[in-house]
């Protein structure tokens, strides 16, 4: 069964001793974060690709599909975020956008290690890119937040259950980053709807919540076949896509606390 990623994450955060971004005025803080992540990957470089990655189709045809909704120039959100009138926040999107591309490029090449092409496209993907760029920065940011509470759990299941360890060490590089990313986007959407009063706050985060539902059974259906062979039933994916989303939401409008700092985790490449 996948445990609760966001209860995890908590628990980690108020073990370490981090700087809260809850905290920073501005975005100067996590501008700092991702720049040095973005140093810290370029030290680490990238698995030894040579080694080829051996991978049951199922496990190639889920990766494929993730690999596209991972892909893109990220255009329309930094657009959005320029428009916000904050240039700290709008580099700091800048170099979340760059660490999905960079998932997208991971992805690809797993997939090359294994002897498997990209994909060029898939309906789920596009249908989710149409509907974010049909919205403002805030209700873009709220439909990311159900790719990234989804990604949480699928990285997490392919890290802890898929028997290559290439594509385990990718899941967890990718993962590491996805739960840096949640608290970054909690805390605008956070500040978003702090002018609304709190009805309409929650409102807004019961309706997230319920597309996250929905997207959750849809990715347990698409991705059934890899999500049994990596051991994680699409039910127990569902609950645990929900189980984390409770805290999230009461992040995002007011009710619960702002998660602090990434955390870094020694001996586990992020």
């Amino acid at each position: 069964m996948i445990k609760n990623l966001w209860a995890e994450r908590t628990d980690r955060a108020d073990r370490a001793d981090h700087t809260d971004h809850a905290d920073d005025p501005d975005y100067t803080d996590w501008h700092e974060d991702f720049t040095a992540e973005r140093a810290r990957r370029a030290a680490l470089g990238d698995p030894d690709w040579a080694r080829g990655a051996r991978l049951p189709k199922a496990l190639v045809r889920s990766i494929q599909r993730f690999q596209v909704g991972e892909d893109g120039d990220g255009a329309q959100l930094r657009a959005k975020a320029d428009g916000a009138g904050d240039p700290v926040y709008a580099a700091a999107v800048a170099l979340f956008v760059a660490e999905e591309q960079n998932h997208a490029r991971l992805l690809a090449r797993l997939l090359t290690a294994a002897g498997a092409p990209t994909l060029s496209g898939h309906w789920s993907d596009a249908a989710f890119v149409r509907l974010r760029r049909l919205l403002g920065l805030r209700l873009e940011l709220l439909v990311l937040m159900v790719a990234e509470a989804v990604a949480l759990q699928y990285y997490r299941a392919l890290r802890d259950g898929c028997p290559d360890p290439m594509a385990a060490e990718v899941a967890g590089r990718i993962l590491a980053d996805e739960e840096r990313h949640v608290p970054f986007h909690c805390r605008r959407l956070r500040e978003g709807f702090a002018p609304l009063p709190y009805p309409a706050r929650r409102a807004a985060t019961l309706g997230w919540q319920g597309l996250l539902g929905a997207a959750a059974l849809v990715v347990a259906y698409d991705h059934g076949p890899a999500l049994r062979a990596l051991g994680v039933p699409g039910g127990a994916f569902v609950r645990a896509v929900l189980g984390g989303s409770g805290a999230m939401a009461a992040a995002m409008d007011g009710r619960g606390p702002l998660p602090g700092a990434a955390v870094r985790r020694p001996g586990r490449a992020a």
